[in-house]
Order: C-alpha cells, then sequence, then structure tokens
C-alpha cells in the first residue's frame, strides 16, 4: 500500500516538474498505475487508468504510451505515461 501511495505521489511530482508549454498547448506527462495476477491485465489496468485520468482533465494524449512492468510480491505491476495536451 505504502509502495502504491509513494508511486501515486512521484507521478504527481513527475506530471508537475515536466509541464511545459508546447506552443499555443498545455501539455504535461500523465502517469497511472496498475497491478493484476498476469502482465496482460496489469497492463489493461494501467493502461486503462492512465486513460481516465487524461480525460478526467480535459486533456488529450499525444505520441505512444510508454508501460513497463514488473514482478510485485503478488501481482504484476505496471506503470503507464502519455504526454497529454489541452
Amino acid at each position: 500500500m505504502t509502495t502504491r501511495m509513494t508511486l501515486a505521489a512521484l507521478a504527481l511530482a513527475a506530471a508537475a516538474i515536466t509541464s511545459a508549454p508546447a506552443r499555443a498547448e498545455t501539455c504535461q506527462i500523465v502517469a497511472a498505475a496498475g497491478d493484476g495476477p498476469t502482465e496482460s491485465i496489469a497492463q489493461l489496468m494501467s493502461t486503462k487508468g492512465l486513460e481516465n485520468i487524461i480525460e478526467g482533465k480535459g486533456l488529450k494524449g499525444h505520441g505512444p504510451v510508454k508501460t513497463k512492468c514488473e514482478a510485485g510480491t503478488i501481482l504484476i505491476e505496471c506503470h503507464s505515461q502519455q504526454k497529454a495536451c489541452k
């Protein structure tokens, strides 16, 4: 549980640090994490979570979604991020 809270805090900090204007657009890096018993489920959870966060902020994703997965103690944990602009 603490790992997830730490990762969420790091994701928010990364989004705040990497926010940079691109032309007349305001862009930022948005990140999400997801876990599951298999890598495909964990990856699905993190990418769908990322889509929900981007949509909730009123942004549109630009460029590829970068996803990294690693085995946790019990579940597989994946982290996805993507550039999103208004």
